[in-house]
């Protein structure tokens, strides 16, 4: 399974019209929400066969490109992963350092938590994960 642009070991994976990194997948978003430039549906289309199987990372970079363009400094990340498999702990600094690399903050600046669904609802029942991100930015020009 693909999180935050890094291979963890997992019994099955996200399945997406890219590579289904929900961790980027929602990261771009919460940039894109928080300068009003848009969605990664926008920039991203699943109706354009050029995004197939399109590396999350490269999707992360091209938004965060957008952002810096329109005047913006991205300050930090903070993402909660609510799943009941895999558990996010383990893998939680390599995910800070893959994701502070592209947003050129430091890692101490994205912290990545797992939390479970405690076996509710279709979370809990290991159909699928969900993954909220909340970017604080700012106006640098």
């Amino acid at each position: 399974m693909r999180l935050g642009g890094i291979d963890i070991p997992a019994a099955m994976h996200c399945a997406g019209h890219s590579d289904g990194d929900a961790i980027c997948h929602a990261v771009t978003d919460a940039l894109l929400g928080a300068t009003g430039l848009g969605d990664i549906g926008e920039l991203f289309p699943d109706t354009d066969p050029a995004n197939k199987g399109k590396d999350s990372i490269v999707m992360l970079q091209a938004a965060f490109g957008r952002v810096r363009e329109a005047g913006y400094a991205v300050h930090n990340v903070d993402i909660t992963v609510i799943a009941q498999q895999p558990k996010i702990g383990p893998h939680r600094q390599a995910i800070r350092e893959r994701l502070a690399s592209v947003l050129g903050i430091s890692s101490a600046d994205v912290f990545v938590k797992g939390k479970t669904n405690e076996g509710m609802g279709w979370i809990g029942r290991g159909e699928g994960l969900a993954v909220i991100a909340v970017a604080t930015v700012s106006r640098v020009s």
